[in-house]
C-alpha cells in the first residue's frame, strides 16, 4: 500500500479553551480542567492522546488476533501519563512540556493458548502506529 496522508482540523471554539478536532466529519472536543484554566467540557489534549494510544492498541489487538489464532472476547487498556503543567505554563521552562513517561496496562480476554497472546501482544508493539509515534517523529509547520 502507498504512502497514505491522514487530515485533521483543529480550531479554538472562541470560549474559554474549548478546541474542537474534526477528522472526515468526526468531531472531537478539547478542554483543560479548571486548575489549568479550563472550563472542564471535555478531555484535555494529553487526556485524548492517551485515548489515542489506547485505542490504537485496542485496534491493533482486534486487527492481528485472527492471524495470531486467538479468540480475542475482549480486550481494553488503562493508561496513565505523567506531566507537570509547569513545563507547559512557562512557570518553569526547565520543565519538559508533555509526558515524561506514560504507562499502559492491556487487558485481554481470550481461552487461546497463552503462546498465541504473547505473539499477538509483540505483534502490537511492533505494530502500533500510536505508539511509534510517540517515540519520536518530526514536526514541521508553517503559519498563515
Amino acid at each position: 500500500m502507498a504512502l497514505t496522508t491522514f487530515r485533521s482540523t483543529a480550531a479554538w471554539t472562541g470560549k474559554g479553551l474549548l478546541c474542537q478536532g474534526d477528522s472526515r466529519g468526526f468531531k472531537v472536543y478539547m478542554d483543560e480542567p479548571e486548575f489549568l484554566g479550563g472550563t472542564d467540557k471535555a478531555m484535555n489534549p494529553v487526556e485524548l492522546l492517551l485515548c489515542c494510544l489506547g485505542g490504537c492498541i485496542s485496534i491493533s489487538a482486534a486487527a492481528f488476533a485472527p492471524s495470531c489464532r486467538v479468540d480475542l472476547q475482549a480486550v481494553s487498556v488503562e493508561l496513565e501519563g505523567d506531566l507537570d503543567p509547569d513545563g507547559f505554563t512557562g512557570k518553569n521552562p526547565a520543565i519538559r512540556k508533555g509526558f515524561q513517561q506514560i504507562r499502559f496496562r492491556l487487558n485481554i480476554t481470550s481461552p487461546s493458548p497463552q503462546g498465541n497472546i504473547d505473539r499477538l501482544v509483540r505483534l502490537i508493539e511492533e505494530r502500533c502506529p500510536v505508539a511509534d509515534t510517540l517515540k519520536g517523529v518530526q514536526i514541521i509547520h508553517t503559519i498563515d
